[in-house]
Formats: structure tokens, C-alpha cells, sequence
């Protein structure tokens, strides 16, 4: 099938904020927890929605769990936030080829605005969805609904490209096409397991098949 859109999902699959993240999860559960997390338990909380992976440690003190996450991570968010390689040249081409594109991430749009911004990504997205645009996050459809609606395109040729399991579900529960990025933190095995419609090696991958 021919692509004709193309949804992103941003933190894991554009740009690299992995240890961003570990570092804020670190510094929150220090603060609420007597437990010391390796980078291998924090890397299970990335890709839900934040207060989903909080609830699972405290969900008495949730609320101010997130807001010390938060805090942490726009404070130190520019030190450690960058695309991967080859994202920004691959964009720029979709882009050039008349491909919408919108970002589709668990994060809220603030924060997702801010680094398409550090990495000179927003040029190329008029669209973003993000976590507070939504009643339902992913892996429901309904996220990848509204960025169908916003880029007024139909599932039918759309690609939802993500690093996560909540990102293949969203969209095959939506009814579009799924990739899964093998540079996940998660590992190429894990999403290979997820069973997506393409596996992307690197970004590059991604004009081939647009152009098939």
C-alpha cells in the first residue's frame, strides 16, 4: 500500500530523550521511594503516560510525584534532548515531498512543542497531538483519530510510526499502518514482537518505503 501520511510518535522515535527521562524518573523516585533503580527498571516506565507509570509507585502522592518529574525534566530538558540521526534530513525530505505529517506523543503538547523546537523538527509539523488534547492516551485509537482528522487525511495509507508497544496498538487499533523503530530503548527484539507492518532499521528506511 502507498503511504500517504505519516503520524510520529516523537520521545524514542525522533528525538532522544531516553536518558532525559531515566534521570527525571531517578530523581522523582528518590525523592518519593527508599529504593535505588537501575537504568533497566527506570526504562519500563518510559512511553505510558506519566501518571500511569507513577500510579504503579505511589498512587497516594501521584500529583506531586508528576509535578517533581516535571520540573526535573523542563529544567534539564535542552542538556540532554536531541534528534536521532539522520531524523532531521529525512524529515526535511518528507516534507519537500508533500507528505503530511503530525507528531502523536503521550507527552504533553508543551513539552513535545519544545523539542521539536531544540532539534529544529517544528518547522516541518503543523500538527501535534499531545497528551492534553485527548481524553483516552495511547495505545487507544483515539489519538491517532484526531491526527488523522487534524491532517485531514483517512487511515487507509496512513503509517503510525512509534518506539513502544503503545504506539503499534494505537494504530492497528485505529486502523492504520504501523512501523516500529529498531533504535528503541526497548530493544529491535521487543518491538519485532509487537508484530507492526514495517520495521525501520534506521530513519532513512522510511523514504524507501514511501517511495514504493
Amino acid at each position: 500500500m502507498t503511504i500517504k501520511a505519516i503520524l510520529f510518535d516523537l520521545d524514542g522515535t525522533l528525538i532522544d530523550s531516553n536518558q532525559l527521562i531515566i534521570e527525571s524518573f531517578r530523581h522523582t523516585l528518590e525523592q518519593f521511594t527508599e529504593k535505588n533503580y537501575t537504568d533497566e527498571e527506570l526504562q519500563t516506565f518510559i512511553g505510558p503516560p506519566l501518571q500511569d507509570s507513577l500510579e504503579k509507585i505511589r498512587p497516594d502522592q501521584v500529583d506531586e510525584m508528576m509535578q517533581t518529574y516535571r520540573k526535573h525534566n523542563l529544567e534539564n530538558h535542552d542538556h540532554f534532548v536531541k534528534a536521532f540521526d539522520g531524523v532531521f534530513e529525512t524529515i526535511q525530505d518528507l516534507h519537500q515531498k508533500g507528505i503530511p505529517m503530525a507528531i502523536v506523543t503521550t507527552k504533553r503538547r508543551n513539552t513535545a512543542i519544545r523539542g521539536l523546537e531544540l532539534t529544529n523538527l517544528n518547522q516541518f509539523f503543523d500538527v501535534v497531538i499531545g497528551l492534553d488534547d485527548v481524553t483516552h492516551a495511547k495505545p487507544d485509537p483515539e489519538p491517532i483519530e484526531k491526527g488523522l482528522e487534524a491532517l485531514g487525511v483517512s487511515k487507509e495509507g496512513t503509517i503510525m510510526i512509534g518506539d513502544n508497544s503503545h504506539d503499534i496498538d494505537a494504530g492497528k487499533n485505529a486502523g492504520t499502518l504501523t512501523a516500529g523503530v529498531e533504535w528503541s530503548a526497548k530493544g529491535a527484539d521487543f518491538m519485532k514482537s509487537l508484530q507492526p507492518d514495517y520495521l525501520l532499521k534506521h530513519i532513512t528506511d522510511l523514504i524507501d518505503l514511501v517511495e514504493e
